[in-house]
């Protein structure tokens, strides 16, 4: 259980908020409009009204207690901007800003921000890929060059074993796991013959994952 700090309460606050209250960290919620305050109630330990871009009120949060603080501010960069260096001014042990372009994520980079979240980019990013491709049910980006894919099994694959179709020596991709009625299996076997009705999860480069499966 982590102590969490988050900033910004509109739709992405929000969902972070319930998302962190589901896995059961501790969250203090802030924002400068008492109606987003209200709204979050339910799923937070603690929030506050009051203006983020004001040190004096930040630093009466205590912002070096927690673990972790969230800027999720998406309609107002300058005051996204202006929270992250303060954050970070006051000792804020990890902060995690919140960006809607390329070039805000770069300023909270350069302005005490330890990571950015892209939210609008990585949904964009994720549905272009699921929706293009029937055979594509999920992805992950693990880093700019690594991603993992759950995929149908090929036409072709079906009835060999995963030592025939050898995708490790040609594509330089590894299956992590097999699925099937919903159900993950994580002990792949050279021997295991895959069925029409099986999914797999996959890790290795974009490029490579795309050249094997047509993508």
């Amino acid at each position: 259980m982590k102590s969490v700090l988050l900033i910004g309460l509109g739709r992405f606050g929000r969902h972070m908020a319930q998302k962190l209250n589901d896995l059961n960290h501790e969250v203090m919620a802030i924002d400068k409009k008492e109606e987003r305050v209200d709204t979050v109630l339910p799923f937070v330990t603690n929030a506050q009204i009051g203006d983020s871009t004001n040190k004096d009120f930040l630093e009466s949060l205590g912002v070096n207690n927690y673990d972790m603080c969230i800027v999720a501010i998406g309609n107002d960069f300058q005051s996204s901007l202006e929270t992250t260096s303060l954050l970070k001014e006051l000792g804020a042990k990890t902060v995690i800003s919140r960006a809607s372009r390329d070039i805000h994520a770069k300023f909270l980079l350069r302005n005490g921000a330890d990571q950015v979240i892209y939210p609008e980019k990585q949904v964009a990013n994720w549905a272009a890929i699921r929706y293009s491709a029937d055979h594509i049910l999920d992805f992950i980006e693990i880093d700019e060059k690594f991603v993992i894919f759950e995929v149908v099994t090929p036409n072709e694959w079906i009835g060999k074993t995963i030592s025939q179709i050898d995708i490790r020596k040609k594509f330089g991709i590894n299956i992590m796991a097999i699925k099937q009625g919903g159900k993950m299996s994580l002990t792949i076997h050279p021997d295991k013959v895959l069925k029409e009705d099986e999914t797999m999860l996959v890790v290795g480069e974009l490029k490579d994952i795309q050249k094997c499966f047509h993508i």
